[in-house]
């Protein structure tokens, strides 16, 4: 059976479409219970990884909807396979899983492209919002790290001179796709750079993320 093109399958009998994932990381047990999970939730996982190289390469060969990758693995680390994907596989949302509750690791996922950012020790019922969250456009931080994000939307947590840019056109009034030819970037990387820059300043909305940046003078 043919994945379509935002790595959805079919399931047998029905007209509903089951979402496919990658689940990444390199303790046996943990990797075993999240994907039992997952399944159990209608999310297919089409391919399961001990390390980052052998996640870049699944969700390369696969093209799932969604991968959710370990921040700390052998070879490559979560983020840095974030990274390498948002480049090769833009279509694919990724979440970092993550044991480590640290706002500086959550800034490097959401600056690799990270979609999602959700704690080990939270209930994976979590894990699953985070990822329905993600493969429906939106961005999803683990409710634990919220001071991190507070701290964002004080002008704590800066911005990347890019976010900026693509902020500063918004608030002129550009689309994605003008923000897009004024960056020489596409429109999906500028609305990727968007999600990152209101996931930083704990903006729901586009207009909410432009005004936090004025307030704390992050553009002008």
């Amino acid at each position: 059976m043919v994945l379509n093109s935002a790595g959805w399958m079919p399931t047998t009998g029905t007209m509903e479409t089951k979402p496919t994932c990658i689940v990444a990381d390199d303790h046996p047990a943990v990797l075993e219970s999240v994907c039992r999970y997952l399944e159990s939730k209608k999310i297919r996982v089409v391919g399961r990884a001990r390390h980052g190289e052998e996640a870049v390469a699944l969700v390369e060969a696969h093209r799932p909807a969604l991968a959710l990758l370990d921040v700390r693995m052998p070879q490559l680390a979560g983020t840095a396979a974030v990274r390498r994907l948002s480049r090769t596989t833009p279509q694919c949302s990724c979440v970092v899983y993550s044991g480590f509750g640290d706002g500086a690791l959550l800034t490097e996922a959401l600056d690799a492209g990270a979609r999602g950012f959700v704690l080990k020790d939270a209930p994976l019922d979590n894990v699953v919002r985070a990822l329905e969250t993600v493969l429906g456009g939106g961005m999803y931080i683990d409710p634990a790290l919220a001071d991190a994000v507070i701290r964002a939307s004080q002008g704590e947590v800066g911005l990347t001179p890019r976010e900026r840019d693509v902020l500063r056109l918004l608030a002129d009034g550009h689309s994605n796709e003008s923000i897009g030819r004024e960056l020489f970037i596409s429109p999906d990387t500028a609305r990727t750079q968007l999600g990152v820059a209101m996931a930083k300043l704990g903006a729901a909305t586009r207009t909410q993320a432009v005004a936090i940046a004025l307030r704390s003078e992050l553009i002008s």
